[in-house]
């Protein structure tokens, strides 16, 4: 039996929602490449970390932004068509993303700080430090900071991949709601007929 779809729900994730996950995606994936460059090259290290440390700051004030404005505006309800347990492995991966999207900036600013060096956003303002100096920290925040680095990538390649199955297979609506473009979406009119 499928679920009935309500029809005051929005169909789309609102602009602000749409900027902020678009913005983030780009950030993000730049900054998983970027974190891959710094363990690799000895020569573009030094510039990545340049970038590296100013881009994490502004992931960890986005997400904030893109929290509160999750909380305080209606989302698009999935489909009928998609199954508890899919609907239930997708939420449960939102907000793992929003978890790591907030904690892996922290940590990276307390494995600075454990290290004793400045988290620097432009020549002559650095961030204070917000753990003790100590060796034996930095050495766990470097490493849980790697680990939830990669968790991360996996996350995210599997968000991409449900994300296009929805786009190019189910062609459900789905994408659409955050993708910008138009609201009309002519699957969920005929998911709204089916149930009627």
């Amino acid at each position: 039996m499928q679920k009935k779809s309500n029809d005051n729900a929005p169909r789309h994730f609102n602009l602000t929602a749409r900027i902020l996950h678009w913005a983030m995606a780009v950030a993000i994936l730049a900054m998983l490449f970027i974190g891959v460059g710094m363990t690799t090259s000895i020569t573009w290290r030094p510039w990545l970390i340049d970038i590296h440390r100013p881009l994490g700051i502004a992931i960890l004030l986005l997400v904030i932004v893109r929290l509160i404005n999750r909380l305080y505006f209606p989302i698009p309800p999935l489909p009928p068509t998609v199954p508890r347990w899919q609907a239930f492995i997708a939420h449960a991966s939102h907000w793992l993303l929003y978890l790591l999207m907030f904690s892996l900036p922290l940590l990276g600013w307390a494995t600075l700080s454990a290290g004793n060096w400045p988290v620097t956003l432009f020549p002559g303002w650095d961030l204070p430090p917000i753990a003790p100096t100590n060796s034996t920290l930095y050495a766990w925040f470097r490493t849980l900071h790697g680990v939830l680095a990669w968790l991360l990538f996996a996350v995210v390649i599997g968000h991409l991949s449900a994300a296009l199955l929805h786009a190019w297979v189910y062609r459900d609506g789905v994408f659409s709601s955050m993708a910008l473009g138009s609201s009309t979406e002519s699957n969920r009119d005929n998911e709204k007929k089916s149930v009627d």
